[in-house]
């Protein structure tokens, strides 16, 4: 019995030969059409589509190793953005919850390549309901788990709402796609992270030249947090607002007493390792030309830099 031997792995992204050689090198062998352990199971931390080549190799993978129990999974934003792209809006026929865009459109072309875009079609109904079945987060033996950002006002009001098993009802779905309702809010925080406006009307120029006053938050750190130490990436902010310290109505910051927590969602680079002793990021950037990571957790509290393994 499984009581607390998991590795979980970061973000896809629809690179399926990254994938299988990472299970294979955690040890995991592949037998009557899945991928399995004798000891241990993998959890997915969502973002299994768009961008890569492989999609339909990497979600046969996921789900039937799910399907056999071999894994779990969280739901990404990526997995999310596709139920309302494929669902039509019930207040307008010809419109869907996700607008298809051009930039929508373009973000998701991989998928639709591989599944196209007639939800009537089992193949992609299969994987639609497959996404509907994937828990917002999970905490399971002393270990958190979630795709972007462990949130508790979030996770405490969506508790709630969820089906018992934290996973989305098609009702739900709805409403988490209406921007400016407290669900959309939750749901984009847990999926997404933390945003928010700089004070003062300050700004800084990303990395395309654009000029931002929205800045994406690194939740995970420790306190007291300046905004120069709290954005994703760090450093982005100069002049007069880098050196001030971060409203703690933001509530930045994840104890050191708090259960370990695993998440993916931030592009990272370099070799992998801990955010905090207890906080750890698993994407590193598959899709850029980077590594697909994994972390090898088998109770521990404080997480261990062996026990990164990636391809």
């Amino acid at each position: 019995m499984n009581t607390g031997q998991y590795d979980i792995i970061g973000d896809i992204h629809g690179y399926a030969d990254k994938l299988h050689a990472l299970l294979e090198k955690l040890g995991y062998t592949k037998g009557s059409g899945t991928y399995s352990h004798p000891k241990r199971k993998v959890i997915f931390l969502g973002d299994f589509i768009d961008r890569g080549p492989q999609q339909q190799e990497v979600l046969d993978t996921v789900m039937a190793m799910v399907k056999g129990h071999h894994a779990l999974a969280v739901m990404g934003n990526h997995e999310f953005n596709a139920l309302a792209y494929h669902t039509l809006d019930p207040k307008d026929s010809n419109a869907y919850l996700r607008p298809h865009l051009d930039k929508n459109t373009r973000q998701h072309q991989a998928f639709i390549d591989a599944y196209g875009t007639d939800s009537t079609d089992p193949k992609l109904r299969s994987v639609l309901d497959f996404f509907y079945s994937l828990p917002l987060w999970l905490e399971i033996y002393g270990l958190r788990v979630v795709h972007a950002c462990w949130h508790p006002k979030s996770i405490t009001f969506m508790s709630d709402l969820l089906n018992t098993d934290n996973t989305l009802s098609h009702e739900l779905l709805v409403y988490a796609s209406r921007k400016g309702t407290p669900v959309f809010e939750a749901v984009e925080t847990l999926l997404k992270g933390v945003e928010t406006t700089l004070p003062n009307h300050g700004s800084f120029i990303d990395k395309d030249g654009t000029q931002r006053k929205q800045v994406r938050l690194a939740w995970w750190s420790e306190q007291p947090v300046f905004w120069s130490q709290a954005t994703v990436p760090p450093n982005i902010i100069s002049g007069p607002i880098a050196d001030q310290r971060v409203p703690s109505d933001l509530e930045l910051g994840y104890s050191a007493g708090s259960p370990p927590v695993l998440f993916g969602h931030y592009w990272h680079s370099g070799v992998p390792k801990t955010l905090r002793p207890n906080a750890a990021c698993l994407d590193f950037s598959v899709a850029k030309g980077g590594k697909l990571c994994a972390y090898r957790w088998s109770g521990e509290h404080e997480l261990c830099q062996s026990k990164f393994i990636y391809v």
